[in-house]
């Protein structure tokens, strides 16, 4: 560093390069789930549901599942939509599609028992979902 550097930001001058960022980590993320990574199935959601993730910001819960579609694993990008088939969002799947067919239109609160066991209450997570 220069002599002298410190008393010049002290006194308000401009003494170096500002560098913003471009966007927040979460930015980045939701844009890679929403176009970097490519759709491996489809969940179709009921009208309570679309309500929560558009209107209310929520994570979608298997309760709202009407439909599986495709082969996919948890960790897979899905597609989300509506009764009509448009695509409301995309988001990660934290379970396979399997396992999604046996709990869909049921609570959270019955996976364990459905399943065997109960990694997440949520299908897909508020963080790891994008309304497109």
């Amino acid at each position: 560093m220069k002599k002298g550097k410190l008393a010049e930001i002290l006194h308000g001058e401009q003494a170096g390069t500002l560098f913003v960022p471009r966007e927040d980590r979460m930015q980045a993320r939701k844009l890679w789930i929403a176009f970097g990574s490519p759709v491996q199935g489809k969940v179709i959601i009921d009208q309570g549901a679309v309500a929560a993730l558009l209107k209310k910001g929520k994570s979608l819960l298997p309760s709202g599942i009407a439909g599986i579609e495709g082969y996919f694993e948890a960790g897979n990008v899905i597609s989300v939509v509506d009764a009509s088939r448009q695509e409301i969002a995309r988001g990660i799947s934290n379970y396979p599609s399997n396992a999604l067919q046996l709990i869909k239109g049921h609570n959270s609160r019955e996976i364990k028992k459905i399943l065997g066991y109960h990694d997440y209450d949520e299908v897909v997570h508020r963080d790891n979902l994008t309304i497109v």
